[in-house]
């Protein structure tokens, strides 16, 4: 059996400013944000011309309120219901962790299709914009799960398996990191390549889709190698809540790359 490789001495605090501690995880976030903005700002600079320089500045804010709205309503209905059903105030102590990605999707889905009604955009068009910088967000938050030692894999002999400190002393599944490359930069490499093809940006919803079944279909699998939230378990079919939570984005993910490839390109302006 292999030992595992003990996990790195890292600090989560990336920045100490006086009192204000600024943590690895919340880097992420900005820095997911500022270079998906400088990308999306880069592919509108290929037809069809969607967003403009200052749009893709406004619909930040959008995408803030988006994301950490929806992250953190969609972990407490998502995962701990009960809990802040008897303790509501907690709903506001984003600091203490707590946050689902299914959650933000929903959240920047949202904020996509409100941004882009008040704007008078095409929300699909939008959508694909967003969906090829969104992996970019991925991998970082997924590293900075790394540094931050949590949501780790399950138990394993593997080579590469991690001591956690908090995963007791088996080695662990690393799964922050298979996320990192598959939820981030595989998923990114894909839509990179179609992103630059005139036929995928004819067709409005497609790279949205591509995203969506991508992010789901590697989430489902990467479960198999995460250890499940402590409070919940394995639930209906011996499945995770992620894999759960997984099944209408891929669902949702096939329907619109089905509804791109069927709508013909004179039908554009109806599709978007």
């Amino acid at each position: 059996m292999n030992d595992p490789i003990p996990f790195p001495d890292f600090d989560p605090v990336a920045l100490q400013l006086g009192p204000f501690a600024i943590r690895w995880y919340a880097l992420a976030y900005i820095a997911g944000l500022l270079l998906g903005w400088a990308y999306i700002v880069w592919l509108t600079r290929r037809p069809p011309k969607v967003l403009s320089r200052e749009q893709i500045g406004d619909f930040l804010t959008w995408a803030v309120l988006g994301i950490i709205l929806g992250g953190r309503l969609g972990y407490v209905l998502f995962y701990r219901p009960g809990y802040y059903l008897f303790n509501p105030l907690e709903i506001l102590f984003v600091w203490q962790g707590g946050m689902s990605f299914h959650g933000g999707l929903i959240g920047t889905i949202v904020a996509i299709a409100w941004f882009a009604h008040r704007r008078g955009l095409p929300f699909l068009r939008v959508a694909d914009l967003i969906a090829c910088a969104a992996p970019i967000g991925l991998f970082l938050g997924r590293i900075a799960n790394f540094i931050n030692g949590e949501l780790y894999g399950r138990s394993t002999d593997v080579a590469w398996a991690v001591a956690f400190p908090t995963g007791g002393a088996q080695g662990r599944h690393p799964s922050q990191l298979y996320e990192a490359g598959l939820e981030g930069l595989l998923l990114f490499a894909i839509l990179f390549v179609l992103v630059r093809t005139m036929r995928a940006r004819a067709l409005p919803g497609l790279l949205a889709g591509i995203f969506l079944a991508g992010y789901g279909a590697v989430r489902m699998v990467v479960e198999l190698y995460r250890e499940p939230d402590a409070h919940l378990g394995f639930l209906a079919w011996g499945a995770t809540m992620g894999q759960l939570l997984s099944i209408p984005i891929v669902a949702a993910g096939l329907y619109l790359i089905w509804r791109a490839v069927r709508t013909p390109a004179d039908a554009e302006g109806r599709a978007s």
